[in-house]
């Protein structure tokens, strides 16, 4: 043990390496994961870089590397120009997850969700993003623009046909579909759906999709004044709720699109005298951890949110690491989780796996 130990901005590469017995460029390799070095070797180097508290210059690093280490992160907006969507926990949660995904593999975010199209592009130019993510829905031509600039693109929970684009998501159709076919089993035939705004492509307008096609699969007519339409947050589950109970339109149960919305929506029906399940089911998608917090507890669709972050962060390192890597698109299985949101109208159940896997 040295006596006095310099601060971490005095050592250098070159000290570890003497403290080491290697060359700098050996000390460079075991740090960038550049070349296979040997196992003793490369416990030597790291031992020698906790003695020394030694801490990478990340500029020197981006300089001899020609990379940033910065990834570019894009979160949708509740509506333009306003606030990033971070009121529904789902986001939090995810951004969380890329986050650490992208610690391990030593890079750092830049996270954004305004100015999407060529003042993003020139910024992420500036500041030499060696990726992006984007999750959720954008234009094509932004997509198409951040290919051409040469910046590797993963996106998240995106149904963009481009062929250039790598892509992580589940199938928000299948989903809803298992969803329904659960609420159907347990006797339920009036079923409102909750959900965000509907577009072309978006996960809800897919959701959407699967609700009416178990729907017509058990021969239930489809009735539009269920689909009760608003922003994904806590408080648009008390007001999609609120607009049910004031249409006076028959409704067993509830699907919502998102938990929070389910969960905005049980307060709703809790201030209004109705008790979950008993008088009403409801359930959701995502599985945020709240939806396990609340009482009763939340039935609804899981999809494996640190799952999807880590494969985007796989894939979009990858395709930094070989610029020429062909599109891929992976589907990544959802399943059922059942907690006490939802009861059984007969006393008969169908036995029947939920799952998308």
């Amino acid at each position: 043990m040295r006596e006095a130990r310099q601060t971490a901005k005095q050592i250098t590469i070159r000290q570890v390496a003497q403290e080491s017995g290697v060359s700098s460029a050996t000390v460079s390799y075991v740090l960038n994961g550049k070349k296979r070095i040997s196992p003793e070797t490369k416990a030597r180097v790291l031992a020698a870089v906790e003695r020394l508290d030694y801490v990478p210059n990340i500029n020197a690093r981006s300089l001899s590397t020609r990379n940033s280490f910065l990834i570019g992160v894009l979160i949708p907006q509740t509506e333009p120009g306003n606030h990033l969507m971070f009121e529904n926990p789902f986001y939090s949660e995810m951004l969380s997850a890329i986050e650490y995904e992208a610690r391990i593999h030593g890079y750092r975010l830049l996270v954004a969700g305004v100015d999407i199209g060529k003042p993003y592009l020139n910024m992420a130019r500036e500041r030499n993003l060696d990726g992006i993510i984007a999750i959720g829905v954008y234009q094509d031509t932004f997509y198409r623009q951040v290919v051409q600039s040469g910046i590797p693109l993963v996106l998240v929970d995106s149904y963009s046909d481009d062929t250039r684009c790598h892509n992580i998501r589940i199938d928000d159709t299948d989903g809803a579909y298992l969803a329904l076919h659960y609420l159907l089993d347990r006797g339920h035939r009036d079923i409102a759906f909750f959900c965000g705004s509907l577009r072309d492509n978006g996960v809800m307008k897919k959701r959407l999709d699967g609700y009416r096609r178990a729907l017509e699969e058990r021969g239930i007519p489809y009735d539009k004044e269920k689909i009760i339409e608003g922003n994904v947050d806590f408080e648009n589950g008390i007001i999609l709720a609120r607009r049910l109970l004031e249409a006076k339109l028959p409704a067993s149960a509830v699907f919502a699109a998102a938990d929070i919305l389910a969960i905005g929506a049980m307060k709703a029906f809790y201030d209004a005298g109705l008790r979950v399940p008993h008088d009403i089911s409801i359930m959701g998608f995502d599985d945020i951890k709240f939806s396990r917090y609340i009482c009763p507890g939340l039935t609804t669709v899981r999809q494996d949110i640190s799952l999807k972050s880590k494969r985007a962060i796989e894939l979009l390192v990858e395709n930094i690491k070989n610029p020429h890597l062909t599109k891929r698109e992976e589907i990544l299985p959802v399943s059922i989780v059942e907690r006490g949101s939802v009861r059984a109208l007969s006393g008969k159940e169908e036995k029947m796996i939920y799952s998308s896997a």
